[in-house]
């Protein structure tokens, strides 16, 4: 199987997109993870993709703006809101690279729904709050609806200087699909296309979470790889049965 290169935009365009939507206000923090522990966690018929012997674990909370569903204008209310993912990495057996998330925390439980039965995406309810002054983001969230009640924390990061991408900020950023398990079991994979992400360096000033461990892994050891993106213009593809 040959895996597909890491390119800072997409190579495989969507057509009719499903869903548009602008991602703003990201930072990602990543941490370095055995394979074998991710690999249990990952839909049917895909592997964890590796990079220098490694797979990585995403803690990425931002700002959701602009949802249209197939071309509709976007609702007032209902199209902005605060979200936390806790994203993996895999790679199917086309060797097509996507994001699994264990787990996405919204504030608005209408999207929360949609997603949950148009995607069959692990979406929770949440209370969250992004706090912006000057070069510094805060971002606070609290789980309501399923699972943990109060799951959650805080993080706050300063933004620093402009990023030049190399393997391992693709590696980490630069996903042209996403992954879930299906209904009956069976894996799903949709495609995702934006510019390439405009990144910076960031410092991280706080850090309290429980949404990895909540997410079935292990609690992440050590500083975590830190970036910060103003944001990117997204279009989801239609989900895609693969066969088993």
């Amino acid at each position: 199987m040959t895996v597909e290169p890491l390119t800072p935009t997409t190579t495989r365009p969507v057509g009719r997109a499903v869903f548009h939507q602008r991602w703003t206000d990201l930072t990602f923090l990543h941490w370095p993870m055995d394979p074998a522990l991710v690999a249990p966690l990952l839909p049917a018929g895909t592997r964890p993709d590796v990079i220098s012997g490694s797979t990585w674990v995403g803690l990425v909370p931002f700002v959701m703006r602009g949802v249209r569903i197939l071309g509709t204008p976007p609702l007032p209310y209902l199209s902005g809101f605060a979200e936390t993912n806790v994203r993996l990495y895999a790679v199917d057996e086309r060797g097509r690279r996507g994001v699994v998330f264990r787990s996405l925390e919204a504030a608005r439980l209408l999207p929360v729904l949609a997603a949950r039965v148009s995607y069959h995406l692990p979406y929770l309810w949440a209370r969250m709050d992004v706090v912006r002054d000057g070069d510094v983001r805060s971002y606070t969230t609290s789980r309501r609806w399923p699972g943990s009640a109060g799951a959650g924390g805080r993080i706050s990061i300063r933004i620093e200087e402009r990023v030049e991408p190399d393997e391992l900020t693709h590696f980490l950023t630069a996903r042209w699909g996403l992954f879930s398990t299906w209904y009956g079991g069976r894996t799903a994979w949709a495609p995702v296309e934006h510019e390439a992400w405009p990144l910076r360096r960031a410092t991280l000033l706080e850090l309290s979470d429980d949404l990895v461990v909540e997410a079935g892994l292990p609690k992440p050891v050590g500083a975590p790889h830190v970036l910060w993106s103003p944001g990117v213009t997204v279009r989801i593809g239609r989900p895609e049965v693969l066969r088993p």
